[in-house]
């Protein structure tokens, strides 16, 4: 039984929808005292975009919408005159948000109506966080914003001119495959470098570790090292963030894995589960002294962005590629395996993604390529524990090293759960 003739029915549900998006976003600037309009304006506006959308189609005319647009644009003006506002300029983001809110009410009746209501949710949270966003903006330095503009020269105007053709010896080098993947871990980096920024020292040294193996495991390793070396009395603290940078490791190449090559993801799930899940408890088991921990230092990440970083990256990556192909061509998969081991002690990252690529163009066994992510990543560990040992001293390796080798025991008794 309905109570709407089916006639009706959609144009309702359209109505509906662009009114829930019009109370959502005016219910944030109902909120606030300097706002020009609020929850009955910007209802009234969404509605309206889905009304001339909604005439502009059954009239055949498509300027109808556009006039919608600029009789709504007329009255803010007319509007802002009439109620003399005082000579300080109070912004203009309640008319950009009305804007706006016509838009997605047209969009609504267009046939976007999911697209509307996702678009409507990210201008409440940009309207609702304006404290945020300033004081994050207010803390970006020259730096950052320079490593988010390189980052959107890597991704968006290199990476689409590149061949996406296969070259060289065994077709392993695909330039756009190639620099996608400098793209992709250099957005990672990015990520944990941007939110090492935001989160400093004061946060504490468990959102180090995280964000810090996010950026760079290696260089957050060298750091509390240093650190342990330095302040005896920190050195229990600085294995735990070592420990939880290395955890984040294995998180983070598992995304990369389920992007690269989903059908490998499961078996590499469970390797790294293993070694995250003894990780994790030998964390938990320190997390009181974690807590207890004075003023940490912000490891030091270099820009992961900067076109220099990337090159050579992307030449590392190429050359690891080539020769795990070479190898695996001559020797199977032991030739593969001896790169892993090989390259893994500098560069998890290029190990890894060299293996993916050679699976994905059917040069090698799944169970060989996981073998060869494994040894990869214990011999990134190898070497970090070398960093312990060497810059840390006795006292840190007696406490980081067993976690260490715990995350390598457990990745070795997932390698034969696999």
């Amino acid at each position: 039984m309905t109570f709407v003739a089916p006639e009706l029915a959609a144009p309702v549900e359209a109505f509906s929808t662009a009114l829930g998006i019009g109370l959502l976003i005016g219910m944030e600037r109902e909120r606030r005292p300097d706002a020009a309009a609020g929850l009955r304006t910007f209802s009234l506006v969404s509605m309206l975009g889905c009304l001339f959308a909604m005439l502009s189609e059954r009239t055949g005319e498509p300027w109808l919408l556009a006039v919608g647009l600029m009789v709504l644009a007329a009255s803010m003006v007319a509007s802002n005159f009439s109620s003399k506002q005082e000579e300080q300029f109070r912004g203009f983001t309640s008319e950009a948000a009305i804007i706006v809110t016509y838009g997605l009410g047209a969009a609504v009746w267009l046939g976007y109506a999911t697209l509307a209501v996702m678009l409507a949710i990210a201008t409440t949270v940009l309207l609702y966080f304006k404290a945020e966003l300033k004081q994050f903006s207010e803390r970006m330095t020259p730096k950052d914003i320079n490593s988010m503009l390189q980052f959107g020269v890597l991704s968006l105007v290199i990476l689409p001119i590149l061949p996406n053709e296969d070259f060289g010896p065994y077709g392993a080098i695909n330039p756009r495959q190639i620099w996608w993947m400098v793209v992709l871990i250099s957005g990672l980096a990015l990520a944990g470098y941007l939110a090492l920024r935001i989160v400093g020292a004061r946060h504490g040294a468990a959102l180090l570790g995280i964000f810090g193996g996010l950026a760079s495991s290696t260089a957050t390793t060298m750091m509390f090292s240093r650190h342990a070396a330095e302040h005896g009395h920190l050195v229990r603290m600085s294995s735990i963030v070592i420990l939880i940078a290395n955890v984040m490791v294995m998180i983070r190449l598992g995304l990369i894995a389920s992007v690269v090559s989903p059908s490998l993801l499961q078996p590499i799930a469970i390797v790294f589960a293993c070694g995250i899940v003894p990780g994790v408890v030998m964390a938990l088991y320190g997390w009181k002294i974690l807590s207890a921990a004075g003023e940490l230092p912000m490891p030091e990440v270099k820009n992961p962005t900067e076109l220099k970083t990337a090159v050579s990256f992307g030449l590392l990556y190429a050359i690891v590629l080539l020769a795990a192909a070479w190898l695996q061509d001559i020797a199977g998969s032991s030739g593969l395996y001896i790169v892993a081991l090989v390259s893994g002690l500098t560069d998890a990252d290029a190990s890894v993604l060299s293996t993916l690529r050679i699976f994905n163009l059917d040069k090698v066994l799944a169970t060989d390529a996981v073998v060869a992510v494994t040894l990869a990543l214990v011999a990134n560990l190898i070497f970090k524990i070398g960093l312990v040992i060497s810059i840390g001293g006795k006292a840190l390796a007696r406490h980081a090293l067993p976690g260490l080798i715990a995350i390598g025991s457990g990745m070795g008794i997932g390698l034969l759960l696999v």
